[in-house]
């Protein structure tokens, strides 16, 4: 069942983080994009099963589709239900859809393609935990962090927060992954030193880059521990060398 979830999770984000443009993101609301924003979680989970074709993969990219078009009509009518709650729902929606069809299908890595080629679930492993870190966690961090920003006057350069934002989370999902999670401490000091002039300036700047700062380390850290748990219910990843 593991190896499955591995396999379906990776698909997941890859559609719906790294293949999900800003277009398509934006314009879901038109059956269209939907159906096409569906067929590439239909096609990503194929793919990395190396499956041609599976019911349980088709009824799995069905609803996907549901889930999303059900966050777009409750943001709709509940003017609540928007930003990080919405999309933390969402997100829990489909992972709880995962779970159920590696539960209910767990044969269906060994099923496939690449059911030789263990060294694949390792590296899916790595490249969800590292798309969800940097960024589903720009994302993320973003939404949280949206009520707030137009309170805030940004001198800075454009897009250089978020650029920080990513660099941050990324060194902080290699350290813990590399097993120094140490260099996160000197990560959190460094920035803080870097960012002081700033926060002392104005409270409000300092709260607002305390609460960004905390949430972006926060999210890092949490995708990289469970990166971690997951790869330790998989095949190792191993190098294979030849001495001569």
């Amino acid at each position: 069942m593991i190896e499955t979830l591995a396999a379906l999770l990776f698909a997941h984000v890859l559609a719906d983080f790294a293949l999900q443009t800003d277009w398509i993101n934006a314009n879901k609301s038109r059956p269209s994009v939907m159906l096409l924003h569906g067929a590439i979680v239909w096609i990503t989970a194929h793919a990395a099963l190396g499956l041609p074709y599976d019911p349980v993969l088709t009824a799995l990219a069905v609803a996907h589709v549901i889930i999303d078009t059900a966050k777009l009509q409750a943001a709709r009518r509940f003017t609540g239900f928007r930003g990080f709650s919405a999309f933390m729902a969402d997100q829990g929606a489909h992972l709880v859809t995962l779970l159920v069809a590696a539960y209910l299908a767990p044969a269906l890595w060994h099923s496939g393609a690449w059911a030789e080629l263990s060294v694949f679930l390792p590296l899916y492993a790595l490249l969800t935990g590292l798309i969800l870190c940097v960024t589903a966690g720009q994302y993320a961090v973003g939404l949280l962090m949206q009520p707030h920003s137009q309170r805030i006057r940004n001198n800075g350069l454009r897009d250089g927060g978020r650029l920080i934002g990513v660099l941050e989370r990324g060194l902080i999902y290699l350290l813990i992954l590399s097993g120094l999670p140490i260099g996160v401490g000197f990560l959190i000091t460094a920035k803080s030193i870097l960012r002081y002039g700033t926060a002392t300036r104005d409270q409000r700047t300092a709260e607002y880059v305390i609460i960004g700062t905390l949430a972006s380390f926060g999210w890092a850290i949490a995708v990289a521990l469970g990166t971690q748990l997951l790869l330790s219910h998989l095949p190792p990843l191993e190098i294979a060398t030849q001495a001569h």
